[in-house]
């Protein structure tokens, strides 16, 4: 019976502590990547840079703005506003602000993926830009987003994503303490994953793919999370999403709890529905050994970091139970245990360091186990399933 007990316990840890023991690799292979230079035939390719905009007209101007000051000449490079059955003058702002303005107007399929899809084909026809790159009508692109995506495609690269961080990191509490998770999942994942030569995935935004790519495996991503459908999509192709870590773009994150709780059930519900996508993967990974399928399955299956911390604990408070009410002796349990925690708050330290926030940050920890509880409340209710923009909260 000791014996049973021991080897269903190590069963039962395995998946948190692989987890944990995961992040720690990707976190130790964070450090800074090194920048590639610009070439002459770099130099030469030219762009679309299409923002899907739904009811934006609150900051579509500052987006449009941002990238009119793209450090690449201007004639090689167009900024396409795609006004997705917009019901406002989204599109005349972004068209006085210096866009080039398409109007996608199909009420039977809303939503950025079709708004995408869309504006993809357009780019396709036209065939004036080698690549294809689009950022959201909520952010700010830093400068040279443009020429760390030219040195990638040049040697080689078709499918690239910019560093992805959040545009207002001190609303609230809540923007904060995102600002450390996405500097954790966007950063240091994407970080490690460049360095092992594996696929970065596609964040949703600021990402480039070279038209060629586009062509050969069509856009058709139209879930709650197409962004990552479609990384995986590339990567069953046989493409790997490389990462450009000096230049990126910043996006806003909802700070209200109303508007977070919507973003936060979209964003899992999403990652949930992605699970059918599991068995290509694994087929591709039994078949071929393919690597980059093999991390975008652990990524699938590796579950959110509120998730992790407690699957962690209660396997913590499972060998306690069984060491001392049962007198089960787990040899080892406690020092791999520890190993475990320490990794994950290894892991969250450098997605801190990574997010450039400073020390205040540390007191919104306490609200960590809030936090948890409200997302936990918030996945509970059942969403619609359908795509729902967030709410914006300003001007």
């Amino acid at each position: 019976m000791v014996l049973i007990a021991q080897f269903l316990f190590w069963i039962a840890a395995v998946p948190s502590i692989a987890g944990c023991l995961y992040l720690l690799l990707l976190t130790l292979l964070s450090a800074r990547l090194r920048e590639p230079s610009l070439s002459p035939a770099a130099c030469a390719l030219r762009f679309d840079v299409i923002v899907p905009a739904h009811n934006e007209s609150g900051g579509i101007a500052r987006t449009v703005q941002s990238l009119l000051a793209l450090d690449w000449p201007a004639a090689a490079y167009r900024i396409l506003v795609i006004a997705d059955n917009c019901t406002d003058d989204t599109a005349e702002r972004a068209g006085a602000a210096g866009a080039l303005v398409l109007e996608h107007c199909d009420h039977a399929h809303r939503g950025k993926g079709y708004a995408l899809q869309w504006a993809f084909a357009h780019s396709l026809q036209e065939a004036w830009a080698d690549a294809v790159v689009v950022v959201d009508a909520d952010s700010v692109a830093k400068p040279g987003l443009l020429r760390a995506f030219a040195a990638r495609l040049a040697r080689g690269a078709t499918a690239i994503q910019a560093n992805y961080g959040v545009l207002n990191p001190d609303d609230s509490w809540r923007t904060r303490l995102m600002t450390v998770a996405l500097g954790a999942f966007h950063d240091v994942r994407s970080r490690g994953r460049e360095r092992l030569g594996l696929s970065c995935g596609i964040r949703g935004n600021g990402w480039c793919l070279a038209a060629p790519l586009l062509r050969s495996v069509p856009y058709d991503a139209f879930g709650l999370t197409e962004d990552v459908e479609y990384g995986i999509r590339l990567g069953l192709a046989g493409c790997r999403v490389h990462y450009a870590d000096e230049a990126g773009v910043q996006g806003e994150v909802a700070g209200r709890a109303t508007h977070a709780a919507s973003q936060r059930r979209r964003w899992e519900q999403g990652r949930l529905a992605l699970r059918n996508l599991r068995m290509p993967l694994l087929r591709q990974v039994l078949h071929l050994g393919d690597a980059v399928c093999a991390d975008l399955l652990l990524d699938l299956l590796l579950p959110p970091l509120s998730q992790l911390g407690m699957w962690l604990a209660g396997t913590a408070c499972i060998a306690a139970v069984l060491e001392v009410l049962l007198h089960v002796p787990l040899p080892a349990a406690g020092a791999v245990l520890g190993m475990a925690a320490a990794s994950l708050v290894f892991y969250v330290f450098r997605g801190w360091q990574l997010s450039g926030l400073g020390g205040e940050v540390l007191f919104d920890f306490l609200r960590v186990p809030y936090f948890v509880a409200w997302k936990l409340a918030v996945l509970s209710r059942q969403g619609s399933g359908e795509w729902l923009r967030t709410g914006r909260e300003r001007p």
